[in-house]
């Protein structure tokens, strides 16, 4: 599942359970190829947010972000881990079954 992320509903979203949040900007070249790839998982049960940095800055400040794409997994609204960079599907996948089971 892919949710777009704002200023209005950011703090909702990734408030409870395990949320992986996408930082990007439209101007990224990396950027638009991982939505490709997240596309795929579109129809999966993963959570995925996707906020655009440049529209929403503080968020990428509040979690150090200063590179484009980059993941950040929240749980319960706290930062357990980042992945910085382009990520093909499988990879993500494989981090993320880290702190799944």
């Amino acid at each position: 599942m892919l949710v777009e992320l704002n200023e209005e509903n950011f703090d909702k979203e990734t408030k409870n359970g395990l949320k992986l949040v996408e930082f990007y900007t439209t101007w990224c070249t990396y950027c638009r190829n991982q939505r490709i790839e997240l596309q795929e998982l579109e129809d999966s049960d993963i959570w995925i947010g996707l906020l655009d940095a440049d529209e929403c800055p503080q968020f990428a400040k509040k979690y150090g972000v200063t590179g484009f794409p980059t993941f950040v997994l929240l749980k319960n609204g706290e930062k357990i881990a980042e992945f910085v960079g382009f990520h093909q599907k499988a990879q993500l996948l494989n981090r993320l079954m880290n702190y799944i089971v």
